[in-house]
């Protein structure tokens, strides 16, 4: 063979290389799980548009799906979303959509009765994608592990039947978390089973733990003092455990008051977490730096605050910038807060008109801060302690009443966001905008 032929084969092995390389990245950025990917909220991608052009985005493209309360997820140019088919049988589903057309790839549909759960509209736990495999967590304790390019059932676990599992009056909420070879997934099952670490491709228990009755906040991965930790919220405490046996590391009780009601993510920052919920307020735990620890940092709450000034978060996730917090209320009310002392510098209700249980969703990109409020508006805005910064905003997807009937419906799902698009879904469609700049 000659020289020329052997640098011939060489190029051309290098373009092919290059070609499936680009194929691999052409679907941008993806959002596997709930919150993004490392379920810390923020979005990663650069070249998004800096403002709208007009008061309704353009929809590159909506596909007809039923109810529910679960946010998309995005992987290797898929879309996950799970809804609840209430005729002529009760049904959950998980679907799965091309995300740059919309065409259906597969769905799988299982009976499932919604028995003693309020809010029925559907599903509450975004689908996690990982290594291949979809992982789904129905409102009443159905796992099933899915072959994510086609739909296959690879194994499952009913763990109300299996764990005698204590359904939440709102439903199971807890996204399963990915640790390892272990799928992590609140369901609140007696016996010690209020957290259960099942092999992620066997679907095998690994370990369970707790006593707790169950909250609807998802767990989240720290490392913290040279080991890998999972943070869990119940409604008795908030713990550490250690992802390889379930074993306690920490613990800070949080009794619940009127009702179970933590519903919020954990938010870490440095060694620092945050933690915010409806009836306790706010508070922050200082992580120790030499062994597997917590004390408490401060914690502030409205009947103790000054002119009642305190973050109670229902839904919607606070977040950390820099040296204060920014978080909205159950009413709908914007804070901002000192991470030092929890004192509040300032608040604004122009982001989501003020009610009851008001909802919206914070990303961040970069600088801007991406908010989705219930009203299914995505706004583009700076916070600081200065203020909340209006950059602009425009309507994505119109609020539906199977999630909440009152108001004239509501958006309550979180987005997601990947291949310099959001997606967004609510009780008819799930819809998937360009954010792309030109």
């Amino acid at each position: 063979m000659s020289i020329y032929r052997v640098f011939d084969r060489i190029v051309t092995a290098c373009i092919l290389i290059a070609a499936m390389a680009g194929a691999n990245t052409a679907f941008g950025a993806d959002w596997p799980q709930w919150r993004g990917p490392k379920r810390d909220g923020v979005w990663t991608e650069t070249g998004i548009i800096e403002r709208f052009e007009s008061p309704q985005l353009p929809i590159k493209w909506r596909m007809p799906i039923s109810a529910g309360y679960s946010g998309p997820t995005v992987a290797e140019g898929r879309v996950y979303v799970m809804d609840r088919v209430a005729k002529p049988e009760s049904q959950e589903r998980v679907l799965c959509f091309d995300a740059h057309t919309g065409k259906e790839l597969w769905s799988y549909a299982y009976d499932c009765r919604y028995q003693g759960v309020q809010y029925q509209a559907g599903p509450r736990c975004s689908v996690t994608i990982h290594e291949g495999r979809a992982y789904a967590l129905g409102a009443v304790g159905h796992l099933h592990c899915l072959d994510a390019a086609s739909g296959k059932v690879l194994w499952k676990r009913d763990c109300r039947q299996e764990y005698k599992a204590r359904i939440p009056v709102w439903g199971i909420s807890g996204s399963p978390l990915i640790e390892g070879n272990l799928v992590i997934v609140p369901i609140g099952g007696r016996q010690g089973a209020c957290v259960i670490a099942f092999d992620k491709v066997t679907g095998r228990e690994q370990w369970r733990a707790l006593d707790d009755a169950l909250s609807y906040s998802s767990p989240i991965f720290i490392e913290q003092a040279r080991r890998h930790v999972i943070v869990c919220w119940t409604a008795d405490r908030i713990v550490g455990l250690d992802p390889a046996s379930g074993r306690l590391c920490w613990q800070y009780p949080t009794p619940w008051e009127r009702w179970p009601i933590a519903i919020a993510t954990p938010v870490l920052h440095g060694n620092l977490l945050l933690f915010s919920d409806a009836h306790k307020g706010t508070l922050v735990l200082r992580l120790g730096q030499q062994e597997a620890s917590v004390d408490l940092m401060w914690h502030r709450r409205s009947d103790e605050a000054e002119s009642a000034a305190a973050l109670h978060c229902l839904m919607s996730t606070p977040l950390i910038d820099r040296q204060h917090i920014y978080g909205v209320d159950g009413r709908g009310v914007l804070r901002c807060l000192r991470l030092d002392t929890g004192e509040q510098l300032w608040e604004d209700r122009s982001a989501v008109p003020e009610s009851n249980w008001a909802t919206i969703h914070m990303v961040r990109n970069i600088d801007n801060i991406w908010m989705f409020n219930e009203r299914g508006e995505l706004i583009i805005s700076r916070l600081s302690p200065e203020g909340f910064h209006q950059i602009s905003r425009s309507r994505l997807i119109d609020p539906t009443t199977a999630q909440l009937s009152q108001r004239g419906g509501v958006c309550w799902s979180h987005p997601a966001f990947a291949n310099k698009c959001v997606y967004a879904r609510n009780d008819e469609e799930l819809v998937c905008a360009d954010l792309s700049a030109r």
